[in-house]
C-alpha cells in the first residue's frame, strides 16, 4: 500500500512499466473519473491475465452498446424484490457463521485471525443467493477452498501467462472448478422452474423473468452463459465484500462508541426481539449502521484501483495522450481521502453522512468506492446490504475485542486491500 501511495502522490499522472507493460497511474479525482467515463477509449482488463481468468468470452469485457444491452438485462436481478428474496438466505448464512465463529471462539482463549472465516462466510452466502438448492454442499467447499487461488492471480504484477505451477494456471484451474458446479445449477434452476416452483435464489429469479411473457429483453441464455455471469459476480463480490466486511468488525470493535450507536439503532429497529428475521424495511430503517459502513469502505476502500486498457491513443488531458494498448489506471484512494470533501479524511466520522447538505453528500462524485460510469458495480446494493446485514447482526449476537498487533494498521493489498495481520478478534456471546 506504501508503494501505491508513493506512486499517487508522485503527480495527478504517473507512469510505470510491469513485465514490459507500460501503465499509467491516476490519482486525482477528474482523471481517474475521465478513465472510467470514457469506454470508447478504454475498456476494463482487471489485470493483465484476467481474461485468461474470467474467460475472454465474459460479459464483463464487451463494451459500448453490447455491454449496455446485457447489462440492461442483469439488472432485473438486482432490484428491490430480488433483494427481498435474497435476504433471508443472507441473514441466515450470517447466523450460521458466526454461531460457528462464538463456539470455536470458546475453545481458545486467543484471538483469532478472522481474514478467512469472513471470506468463508461471504463465498458461503453469494452461491446461497445466488445458486440456491441448486449447488451442493460439497460444491460450495471445493468452490471456497480453490478460490484463494484466484484472488492470488490478481495481483497488477503477477507473471502475466498461465504456465503449470503459476498463480495464474492455477486460478484458471479454479474458474475451471467452478464454472462446472455453477453450469449445473443453471440446468438444475431451469428445471426446477419448469416444474413450477416458486423462485428462491439468484437463478431462479433470472429463470424465471425470461420465462415472463412481458419480458421484452433476450431470452435465450445456456447454461454455460448463465455460469459465466454468476462467476462474475463472485469475482467482483467475494473480495470486495470481505475486505468491507472485515475492516467494519476492526473500525466497530476499535471505536465502541460507534458500535454503541449501532446496538442502539439495532434495539430500536429490532423492539428488543433479537431472533426477529429482518426485512428490507428494517434495513432501510439501520441509518446509522449504513452510514457507518459507507464511511468504513471510504477510509479502507476494498478496491483501491480498477485497471483499464485503451483501445487506441487517449488524449486524457490537454498535454499528454495514453498510447494505445497500455494499461490506465483510475485510483480511488485519493478521491475517498480529499480535505477538501472529507475533512479529516483519515478518521472513521459515520456522521458526515448523516447530514443531507454536508459536504460527503453534496459531492457524489468522490464518492467512487463502487466506480463511476457504465461499468460501475451492478451490484453495489446487494454488496453493501450484505456488510450491513452481517455486522447488525454480529452486533446483537457477539462482543468482540480487537487485539492489535503490530501488523493490524499495516495494509496489503491481494486484490482488495486487508490489514496485514488478518484482524485478530476474541468473540463472546452478547446477552442484551
Amino acid at each position: 500500500m506504501e508503494g501505491y501511495k508513493k506512486q499517487w502522490d508522485s503527480g495527478a499522472l504517473s507512469a510505470i512499466s510491469v513485465f514490459n507493460i507500460f501503465i499509467v497511474m491516476a490519482s486525482s479525482n477528474e482523471y481517474s473519473r475521465r478513465i472510467l467515463n470514457s469506454p470508447s477509449y478504454a475498456e476494463p482488463c482487471l489485470v493483465h491475465s484476467a481474461k485468461q481468468v474470467l474467460r475472454p468470452d465474459n460479459w464483463v469485457f464487451l463494451t459500448g452498446k453490447d455491454h449496455l444491452a446485457y447489462r440492461r438485462g442483469l439488472n432485473s436481478l438486482f432490484t428491490r424484490r430480488a433483494l427481498g428474496i435474497y435476504l433471508s438466505i443472507q441473514e441466515s448464512i450470517a447466523r450460521k457463521h458466526l454461531s460457528k465463529w462464538l463456539a470455536d471462539a470458546e475453545k481458545t482463549s486467543e484471538a483469532q485471525p478472522i481474514m478467512m472465516t469472513a471470506r468463508h462466510l461471504n463465498m458461503d452466502t453469494s452461491l446461497r443467493v445466488f445458486c440456491g438448492k441448486h449447488i451442493s454442499e460439497e460444491a460450495a467447499l471445493e468452490i471456497n477452498e480453490k478460490y484463494w487461488a484466484i484472488t492470488q492471480s490478481l495481483e497488477l504484477v503477477n507473471f502475466p501467462l498461465a504456465l503449470p505451477g503459476t498463480k495464474v494456471w492455477k486460478a484458471v484451474q479454479a474458474r475451471k472448478a467452478a464454472m462446472r458446479w455453477l453450469e449445473l445449477a443453471a440446468k438444475r434452476s431451469k428445471e426446477s422452474m419448469a416444474s413450477g416452483a416458486e423462485p428462491e435464489c439468484m437463478l431462479d429469479e433470472w429463470v424465471q423473468i425470461l420465462n415472463d411473457p412481458n419480458y421484452k429483453g433476450r431470452r435465450e441464455f445456456s447454461d454455460l452463459e448463465m455460469a459465466m455471469v454468476l462467476f462474475s459476480f463472485l469475482f467482483a463480490s467475494q473480495d470486495a465484500m470481505s475486505s468491507g466486511l472485515i475492516y467494519g468488525f476492526q473500525h466497530l470493535a476499535d471505536n465502541p462508541d460507534i458500535l454503541a450507536k449501532v446496538r442502539a439503532e439495532q434495539e430500536v429497529i429490532r423492539g428488543g426481539n433479537y431472533q426477529k428475521p429482518l426485512t428490507l424495511e428494517m434495513m432501510d430503517q439501520m441509518t446509522y449502521l449504513n452510514a457507518f459502513v459507507k464511511e468504513s469502505m471510504r477510509v479502507m476502500p476494498p478496491v483501491t484501483m480498477v485497471p483499464y486498457k485503451t483501445t487506441k491513443a487517449f488524449p486524457i488531458s490537454d498535454d499528454y495522450t495514453v498510447p494505445a494498448n497500455s494499461m490506465v489506471i483510475p485510483s480511488f484512494y485519493n478521491s475517498l481521502h480529499d480535505p477538501s470533501i472529507y475533512p479529516e479524511p483519515d478518521k472513521l466520522m459515520p456522521e458526515r453522512w448523516l447530514d443531507a447538505e454536508g459536504l460527503a453528500n453534496q459531492n457524489p462524485k468522490n464518492y467512487i468506492v463502487f466506480g463511476s460510469g457504465p461499468h460501475r458495480c451492478i451490484g453495489l446494493e446487494y454488496a453493501q446490504m450484505n456488510i450491513v446485514l452481517v455486522l447488525a447482526t454480529a452486533a446483537v449476537m457477539m462482543d468482540f475485542e480487537h487485539e492489535i498487533t503490530p501488523l493490524s494498521s499495516e495494509v496489503e493489498i491481494i486484490a482488495t486491500l486487508f490489514p496485514k495481520d488478518g484482524c485478530h478478534l476474541k468473540f463472546t456471546p452478547r446477552n442484551p
